[in-house]
């Protein structure tokens, strides 16, 4: 017959047998005498030690520091998601039905925006006047809008960074490049 695990176990060694029989006592001692119990003061149980206290004071403050500035973080976070969203509709309800945008346009005019050269189309007046400072370009939710200058002006003291283009008339040529020069 099969042995059973215990038995098993015991052959290979991985467990040794418990002896239930009688276990050696220890020596015995000798009697003490009788000790009359100390009076109990009735005194608080003792405190903890001044350093215990001042540490988990520290770590409590210290806990209590970072749990605010945490929600101080967030409520400015949450503040200016709020005030760019609120910026956001303003400038969408400034700039609808004035954009100048047309569908026939065939000339791109291209101008450096976020580290690229972006371009819009306009017709060949709508040039013109880009150039001369008449027109500018805004830009709302990733489109290139035409607008005139006053509205595009307007746009900036809103939200700054919408305004991409709006050429200044009166300014000299630095590079000798013409302003109308089509690539």
């Amino acid at each position: 017959m099969a042995d059973s695990l215990r038995d098993q176990l015991l052959k290979s060694g991985l467990v040794q047998k418990f002896k239930s029989e009688a276990k050696p006592e220890p020596p015995s001692r000798p009697p003490q005498p009788v000790r009359a119990p100390k009076p109990q003061q009735a005194s608080a149980p003792k405190a903890p030690a001044q350093s215990d206290v001042d540490l988990a004071r520290a770590y409590a403050l210290r806990a209590r520091h970072e749990k605010d500035e945490r929600d101080r973080a967030q409520r400015e976070a949450e503040n200016a998601a709020r005030e760019k969203r609120e910026r956001k509709q303003k400038l969408a309800a400034l700039l609808e039905g004035k954009a100048l945008n047309s569908a026939e346009a065939d000339v791109a005019r291209h101008f450096p925006h976020g580290n690229k050269i972006r371009r819009v189309y306009c017709t060949p007046t709508q040039l013109v006047q880009l150039n001369r400072g008449e027109l500018a370009v805004v830009q709302l939710a990733g489109r290139y809008l035409l607008v005139a200058s006053d509205v595009a002006t307007l746009a900036q003291t809103i939200q700054a960074e919408s305004l991409v283009l709006l050429c200044d008339s009166d300014a000299s040529g630095e590079d000798d490049v013409p302003a109308d020069l089509v690539w």
